[in-house]
Formats: C-alpha cells, sequence, structure tokens
C-alpha cells in the first residue's frame, strides 16, 4: 500500500474523530440551505472513519476508495462555504482565510490519492 493512501486514510481518521468531539466546529461550514446540521456532521464523520478504515484493508480498499473519493467530493461545497464565511467575518485573521482558500485545490490530489486506492 502505498504512503499516500495511509495519509489520507489518516487525514480522514482525525477529520472524522474532530467531528464527533467538536461537532459545532464542522455544523458552522455546513451550506446554509442544508438541514439538519448536527446530523449531517455526526454521520460525515462516522463515514470519514469508515472509509479510513476499509481504504487500509486489501480486501476493502476499492469501496474505501471510491467511497473517499465521494466523500470529498460531496464535502467540497462546505469547504467553500468555510472560505466564504472567513472572508467575509473580519474578526478572523487573514492567515487562517488563506488556509482555507489555499486548501480547497488540495480536495484534488486527495481525490486522486482515493482513486488509486480504489484501484488497488
Amino acid at each position: 500500500m502505498s504512503r499516500e493512501i495511509n495519509v489520507l486514510a489518516a487525514i480522514f481518521t482525525v477529520s472524522g474523530v474532530l467531528h464527533f468531539v467538536s461537532p459545532r466546529t464542522y455544523e458552522a461550514i455546513v451550506p446554509k440551505p442544508l438541514p439538519y446540521k448536527r446530523e449531517l456532521v455526526l454521520a460525515s464523520g462516522a463515514v470519514e472513519v469508515a472509509c479510513a478504515g476499509l481504504m487500509l484493508h486489501p480486501r476493502t480498499r476499492r469501496v474505501g476508495g471510491l467511497a473517499s473519493a465521494a466523500l470529498l467530493t460531496a464535502v467540497f461545497p462546505a469547504n467553500v462555504q468555510m472560505s466564504i464565511d472567513s472572508a467575509r467575518d473580519g474578526r478572523k485573521p487573514w492567515w487562517f482565510t488563506v488556509g482555507t482558500i489555499l486548501r480547497l485545490p488540495l480536495q484534488v490530489p486527495m481525490i486522486r490519492t482515493a482513486m488509486r486506492a480504489a484501484r488497488g
């Protein structure tokens, strides 16, 4: 298994656990039109942890990779929302806003890594 897949699984695990430890942080970035913010945050956290586990085992790596790529695509609007909200919030430090914007293109290599996991 490639180092990149291990790193992606670690990122998913940490992020997934944080959804349960600090759900309000994630609720704030759920796009405004979506209802049931807490439920979406908890569900996406559980899915992240599950994807991580699935990617790490050879027999489930394909489904884990596909699910991870789908999840990364599905949460992209929340990442965009975080950047928009940060840019509008005068209380946020400039470096935080820049970080949220720079994070957006990182979704592409993460999706590529997930698809690499799916291909075995």
